[in-house]
Order: C-alpha cells, then sequence, then structure tokens
C-alpha cells in the first residue's frame, strides 16, 4: 500500500475543495515556462498522487488511499515508426503513478469498455462508487473499489482521460469531481498537444 508523507500537504488544508485548490496552484506552478504534455502529465499525475496520499483525513490512509493517478490519451498523440498507421480506437497508457495498467483501452463506438471508455466516449466526468457494480469494468488492480475518470476535452473534443482510483467504497465525492475537472481544464491548456 502506498506511503502517506503529510509533509507534502499544508497545515491549512482541512477539505477536499481545499486540497483539489492547492493542487490546482501546484500544477500551475509546474507548468511555467513547460508546454510539452508528455512531461506536464508525468508531473500532474505525481502531484496529484502524492498529494492525495499526503492528506490522511480523505485519502492518505491505508484502508482509503488513492492507489492510481494517471493518463489515457488517444493513440494519435503518440509517435510512431514511419509507415504504420495510428490506430485511433484506442486510448494508450500515459504518465501515471501506481501499480502497471493496462497497455491501451478500446473506445470504437459499440465495442469499448470500461469507466475510461465511457468518460471518453460520453465526453463526461464519471463517478463510480463501486466499481464491482460497473458493468464492463476493467480490473487492473484488484484492490481498487471506487473510482473517477475525468475526459481531456480540447476544444469539445476529447483528447484522453484522467483516471483516479480509490481502495474504498465510494472514495470519490462531488467535490472531488469538482476539482478533478478544473484540474484537467488546466491540464489541457497548459499543454502543446
Amino acid at each position: 500500500m502506498p506511503h502517506a508523507d503529510t509533509s507534502y500537504i499544508p497545515s491549512t488544508i482541512h477539505t477536499k475543495s481545499e486540497i483539489w485548490a492547492h493542487i490546482y496552484l501546484q500544477l500551475q506552478a509546474l507548468f511555467e515556462d513547460q508546454r510539452n504534455w508528455v512531461s506536464n502529465l508525468a508531473n500532474a499525475s505525481s502531484l496529484i498522487y502524492n498529494s492525495l496520499l499526503a492528506f490522511p483525513p480523505q485519502f492518505g490512509s491505508a484502508e482509503n488511499a488513492v492507489n492510481w493517478c494517471g493518463f489515457y490519451l488517444n493513440s494519435s498523440l503518440f509517435p510512431t515508426r514511419k509507415n504504420i498507421p495510428k490506430p485511433d480506437n484506442r486510448l494508450l497508457l500515459g504518465p501515471f503513478c501506481g501499480r502497471p495498467a493496462c497497455q491501451f483501452i478500446n473506445v470504437t463506438p459499440g465495442h469499448g469498455r470500461g469507466v475510461c471508455a465511457d468518460a471518453y466516449m460520453q465526453k463526461q466526468t464519471l463517478v463510480v462508487p463501486n466499481v464491482a457494480d460497473y458493468a464492463g469494468h476493467i480490473a487492473c488492480d484488484g484492490d481498487t473499489k471506487s473510482e473517477l475518470v475525468c475526459p481531456l476535452l480540447l476544444g469539445g473534443v476529447a483528447i484522453g482521460v484522467l483516471d483516479l482510483d480509490c481502495v474504498a467504497l465510494e472514495g470519490f465525492s462531488a467535490e472531488d469531481q469538482e476539482g478533478v475537472e478544473k484540474v484537467a481544464e488546466l491540464i489541457v491548456a497548459s499543454c502543446d498537444w
């Protein structure tokens, strides 16, 4: 189970809204003068993951820890070898923190499955209180009990998702959804895609 370093978060932060506002400000500083999406998503996944683990009231203890934070992105954003077509019906694993994850997710209409595929195709954030109750859930980590997936939208077009997993049932709330959606908007606006 991930280790919580509470020194990562100021002692003045007590609510989920405050933690997400803190994460937002920290990401703004990290993204200053850097627009490479790989670098920014790597820092974003690390900062979000470690900040949430350092927040014991909600996410930082063994029974309610966030156990995965990362990105899945449209395969067209990734380089390929010459003359190799890029499949546009897949999300590929991007920068993340946590255990190894699925390499790709099928997003072909009618064939995509899982929370990430659904959030991407529907272009809306999905908060899943119990992944065992979600039809088509893809279990990369058997410890995950709840999930929050937010689409990354560029001009109304989904280019990927930000995915958070938690070991607790009902690990994410409306406050988390609001905070993650603001963070996702900042991430998209701060990168050259």
